[in-house]
């Protein structure tokens, strides 16, 4: 079983790693849905105190990341340039299939109004944010020290708020293209101002976060629900080519919907 939840771990690493670098998708929904947001926010908050109660975790989530992003990220981008709408309707159903746990996680302290309230408000204000970015930019920016630091401080929010899609914005912004072949260049000119952007809100945002946790378990986990709804809704696919293209699409978010959905409740419930 241990071997089973290290590899389960590596896996959910790769799926966060290829939804970091593609449009519509969110590290940090990704991360709520396969349990590991709440740890994560933990050991950015605090990584001295954490480190060893979590270095076990990440491990296998870590590997898996790198290998996601590099080895299987251009795989992926062919399959959403094949077939951008099967792809997306396959991670809907992932992240639809771990909906039932976060409801559960959400009310395991007690639920009130204010908890429904913050899914509410939350939902509405992601979802205008994410609807507006995608009809509002449509800018020409050349590449920079501060644009790329810019980038690195929506990557970091892609991974500490859930809904965040970083780069479905910086490509709308037209530096995406620059940032990702910087990357695979390790031009210190991209790295170094996308580096500190991240670290920015690594040591920023987390403490806020596992402060409204700690004060306000339910009624903020809620609005992560909230958020992580709105950001699956926003990506739905509304154009088809056929209503063949149409039922895949529903066929492909249902298969991993109850694949989720029956590994989550296999292993999650057993805990870390």
């Amino acid at each position: 079983m241990k071997l089973l939840k290290w590899i389960l771990r590596a896996l959910q690493g790769v799926i966060i790693g290829i939804g970091a670098i593609l449009p519509g998708i969110s590290g940090g929904v990704l991360s709520v849905t396969f349990g590991l947001y709440r740890p994560m926010m933990d050991l950015l908050s605090s990584p001295i105190k954490s480190l060893k109660k979590y270095w076990s975790l990440f491990l296998p989530v870590i590997i898996g990341w790198v290998f996601g992003f590099v080895v299987f990220a251009r795989l992926i981008g062919v399959f959403f340039e094949k077939s951008e709408t099967l792809a997306i309707w396959l991670f809907i159903g992932l992240i639809a299939g771990t909906v039932p746990s976060l409801f559960k996680e959400g009310g395991k302290e007690g639920r009130t109004k204010f908890s429904w309230i913050s899914l509410i408000i939350c939902f509405i204000i992601m979802t205008s944010i994410l609807v507006l970015t995608k009809i509002s930019f449509s800018a020409d920016i050349t590449p920079n020290l501060f644009w790329f630091g810019f980038c690195g401080i929506l990557w970091g929010l892609s991974l500490v708020v859930p809904g965040m899609t970083s780069s479905s914005i910086l490509m709308s912004l037209g530096i995406y293209e620059p940032m990702t072949v910087g990357i695979g260049a390790l031009d210190m000119y991209v790295l170094i101002p996308l580096l500190i952007g991240i670290a920015l809100i690594a040591l920023t945002i987390p403490r806020f976060i596992n402060l409204m946790f700690k004060n306000h378990y339910s009624t903020a986990f809620h609005g992560i629900i909230g958020i992580v709804l709105a950001s699956t809704v926003v990506i739905i696919p509304l154009k088809y080519t056929s209503f063949i293209e149409l039922a895949l699409g529903i066929l492909c978010a249902v298969i991993c919907f109850f694949i989720t959905f029956i590994m989550d409740k296999k292993l999650g419930s057993k805990g870390e």
